[in-house]
């Protein structure tokens, strides 16, 4: 319920309302201990300024709705564009994310292409996917898939991913990889004997 109010404009107005009531009741006194009078204990005057009030707070929650949606709007496309993959998350982490976005979009009856969602999806994803995105892009129709069969399908694929983000990761410095390398005496003789060629003195 918190995410349906939050795409009304008086949002904290509404939950309070529901949390704790319209307006404040009279209190009545019963053995000592003071309560809140009931809606059915009320007088009939009460009931009707209860009622008014109630209408007037309405139509108070409603003003301006259409103006915070087109904000709520343009806040989730914006976050819809510019949506990419967290370094170090995983990939399970990744798709809870784009489905909570997706999500709200759908709650505002925002409309987006089903092509367009999954390329998102996609494209996101950083290098080390890219092969298994080539793969989905080759092998499943974008305009019919949904993006959760399309996690389905890289979820199998993760360990595989994972290895290729370590062996980049690995081999990312140059001067690194150098200095891993072991000299075999072969290699260590050949370089030798080429520096002490009588030809080149």
């Amino acid at each position: 319920m918190d995410l349906y109010m939050q795409n009304k404009e008086h949002e904290r107005m509404i939950i309070e309302l529901v949390e704790n009531g319209p307006l404040i009741w009279p209190t009545i006194k019963e053995n000592w201990v003071k309560r809140i009078k009931k809606y059915a204990e009320l007088y009939v005057v009460e009931k009707i300024q209860a009622n008014c009030d109630m209408k007037e707070r309405v139509q108070l929650l409603m003003q301006g709705t259409s103006l915070t949606k087109k904000e709520r709007e343009c806040k989730l496309y914006d976050a819809f564009d510019k949506f990419t993959h967290i370094k170090g998350e995983s990939l399970h982490k990744y798709y809870l994310r784009f489905t909570q976005l997706i999500n709200d979009m759908n709650i505002c009856n925002m409309k987006i292409e089903q092509l367009q969602v999954n390329t998102k999806f996609l494209n996101s994803l950083p290098p080390e996917w890219s092969k298994f995105v080539t793969d989905v892009k080759l092998v499943k129709d974008l305009h019919t898939t949904n993006f959760d069969q399309l996690h389905a399908y890289l979820e199998q694929h993760e360990l595989h991913a994972n290895e290729v983000l370590l062996l980049r990761q690995r081999n990312q410095d140059p001067l690194a990889f150098v200095a891993n390398q072991q000299m075999t005496p072969s290699h260590f003789n050949t370089y030798q004997s080429s520096y002490n060629n009588p030809q080149l003195q």
